[in-house]
């Protein structure tokens, strides 16, 4: 008996794929990158319950079939190892014929079809790199195992993904041809629709399928057409200069962007039924092609700044191919026409000048304009103040000694399921870091046990005990802690902005090395997570740009969040090492017993066995000594500092780690 086939939520019932102007960007971009594969895919970017995975996987059910079977849709996991996304040597094979046979891998499976990657910023950068060199170069290379070869790996490559739980390098973020940037509907009729769709839906699947069978069968023949025609459809040389001018104006590195735009142009010409590119679908492929791209830093705001891209565009539409002697290209005395060449010149025969580019420092000192004016808000007692964030910059590298088993990063070293190969061992030894089976090491377990199990020919024969899986080594991620002192002692404007510097900093760093950076700040008369642990450094940015400073030091509130937010972190991951930077002068001045309450929380988090380090924030010619004494009650580092300037106090984290 056959399970029932999954009734998928229909592409044409998602709020937004229907819309009366057309597809919403995210469903537009999907079908273009169906119609042109050598777009390279789509990476859709929004908060979760967005309908990003519904459409995706409703994708596959508009698409003309091939070979007369439906349109392959294979899901990669976030588990996945090397060995499943490419194909390796088949286990059973080799063991009982001692044949070095190719199983295939999810790659192979995807070919002419879509490769979905839910959460792919969560998947390891070499699984990524792998997919999205697969996915350009329409093949798969397989050297691995005793197994040599290469097959073909033609498909669609679709991710989502939430910003909030940590960015894509920009390299890699810019291999993907698309992007889109997904939110919920505000609009209350909207939200109600969405809610109405799927509880129909859920009600009776079947039902509701049936409602859009027409539509989808009209958006079928529709992709089927773009896709017969997306071959003749011209883009000409005005329109390639035109496309080239935008890339130029927003100032993308290299020229992936000027492929991945015309042939998106190309797309949607195809799309919409047309033979030759308009300045309409140059305007559709650079809001989908281009915002990825011109982020420079991981700080800046993400996409496109529409007044200019009118601007570079222009209001009159591209002028007609001229007829040469093949009805295409420079006429028969290889010029271009007059209203070409009026593209090049103006009126007095020179050259114009260059569109303006966007101002790349703009947003930054907009938000550093806007962190320098104060605030109104009063903790009760004393007014406090924003400090300014400067400029993140560049840090140094940042271990933790020892071999973890944390998750996978690019930090400190430990043992993961990925990296290089160091030694086999029983999965139980291993623990939660698995590994994929080491095929060597468990025949060789086998072999000096065939005599005693009574092997005299054929089959090797084995036992549960002989399984060997790979030690491999790598790096994992860990998370820095910040618990800041922002009360009227350390109000200070030119103190806070160091500090808030030397967060954002790390918080850099770590995006860089898929590590968790949180904050904790305390003042007036309670403390609060200022920057829940996170690999956003978006969500940083904004978090920690109107951090305030004034009032009373709860310094035990401080230490209790601090210890629970921890406490948090280690039951959702137990394996991610910590590292607690406690930035104060060591007075703690809010509530009865305030000293008492500080010490008494400074001993829990000794108890816990927490990594801290005390950077003491304390100046003067008479110094209390209040932060040596926290330092002691909490087991940590003491590091008595004049000044906090941003750069001492990541060398302090260093030297911590």
């Amino acid at each position: 008996m056959t399970s029932p086939r999954v009734q998928h939520f229909p592409f044409s019932a998602v709020v937004g794929a229907d819309g009366p102007d057309g597809p919403d960007p995210m469903a537009l971009a999907l079908i273009l990158t169906t119609i042109a594969p050598d777009v390279g895919g789509v990476l859709v970017r929004g908060e979760k319950g967005t309908a990003k995975s519904t459409i995706v996987r409703a994708l596959a059910a508009v698409l003309p079939p091939v070979d007369d079977r439906p349109v392959p849709l294979v899901e990669l996991p976030i588990g996945a190892t090397e060995d499943r996304v490419t194909g390796s040597i088949n286990l059973e094979s080799a063991l009982a014929e001692g044949k070095a046979e190719y199983e295939p891998g999810l790659l192979a499976k995807a070919h002419r079809g879509i490769l979905y990657v839910d959460e792919v910023n969560l998947l390891h950068d070499h699984l990524v790199d792998l997919l999205l060199d697969a996915a350009a170069m329409g093949r798969a290379t397989v050297e691995r195992d005793g197994v040599s070869m290469t097959h073909e790996a033609r498909f669609v490559l679709v991710g989502t993904m939430n910003p909030e739980e940590g960015e894509l390098r920009p390299q890699l973020l810019d291999r993907f041809g698309l992007t889109v940037e997904v939110a919920a509907p505000r609009d209350p009729a909207l939200r109600a629709e969405v809610v109405r769709r799927r509880m129909a839906y859920d009600a009776d699947p079947a039902a509701f399928a049936a409602r859009y069978d027409a539509a989808e069968t009209a958006l079928r023949s529709r992709i089927a057409s773009a896709r017969a025609l997306v071959g003749e459809v011209r883009l000409t040389d005005a329109g390639l200069l035109k496309i080239a001018e935008v890339c130029a104006a927003f100032d993308v590195d290299g020229l992936r962007a000027d492929i991945v735009t015309a042939r998106t142009a190309v797309a949607h010409a195809a799309w919409s039924g047309r033979a030759q590119v308009t300045l309409d679908d140059i305007r559709v492929a650079a809001r989908l092609a281009l915002p990825h791209r011109r982020r420079r830093k991981p700080f800046d705001a993400p996409g496109l700044d529409e007044d200019l891209l009118d601007q570079v565009l222009g209001d009159d539409d591209l002028p007609p191919e001229p007829d040469g002697p093949d009805g295409d290209g420079p006429g028969p005395d290889g010029t271009s026409s007059e209203s070409e060449a009026s593209a090049h010149e103006t009126d007095d025969g020179t050259a114009p000048q260059d569109a303006p580019a966007p101002d790349p420092e703009r947003t930054s000192s907009e938000s550093e304009a806007r962190a320098h004016e104060t605030s109104d808000v009063t903790d009760g007692s004393a007014p406090s103040s924003v400090a300014p964030t400067g400029a993140a910059y560049r840090t140094r590298l940042l271990t933790v000694r020892g071999v973890g088993t944390g998750t996978a990063g690019r930090r400190s070293r430990a043992r993961t399921s990925n990296g290089r190969r160091i030694g086999a061992t029983t999965p139980d030894r291993l623990g939660s870091t698995g590994g994929a089976i080491h095929l060597t090491e468990t025949i060789r377990a086998a072999v000096r046990h065939q005599v005693a199990r009574g092997r005299t020919e054929g089959r090797l024969l084995l036992d549960p005990a002989d399984l060997r899986v790979a030690v491999r080594e790598g790096r994992e991620s860990n998370l820095v802690l910040f618990c800041v002192d922002a009360s009227g002692s350390m109000a200070a404007r030119r103190r806070m902005e160091q500090v808030k510097t030397a967060v954002l900093s790390l918080l850099l760093d770590a995006y860089q090395r898929r590590d968790k950076v949180g904050l904790v700040t305390f003042r007036g008369a309670e403390a609060e997570v200022a920057l829940p642990p996170t690999h956003s450094v978006d969500a940083a940015a904004q978090r920690l740009e109107d951090l305030p400073s004034g009032g009373r030091t709860p310094l035990a509130e401080g230490l209790l969040e601090a210890a629970h937010l921890l406490a948090v972190e280690r039951t959702r991951d137990p394996q991610r090492r910590a590292l607690l930077v406690v930035v104060t002068d060591g007075r703690a001045t809010a509530g009865a017993d305030a000293v008492v309450r500080s010490r008494m929380a400074a001993g829990l988090l000794a108890e816990a066995g927490v990594a801290s380090v005390v950077v003491d924030c304390e100046s003067g010619p008479m110094r209390m000594g209040l932060a040596v004494a926290l330092a002691e009650h909490l087991g940590a580092d003491h590091v008595p500092v004049g000044e906090v300037s941003a750069e001492a106090l990541v060398d302090v984290t260093r030297r911590a780690a």
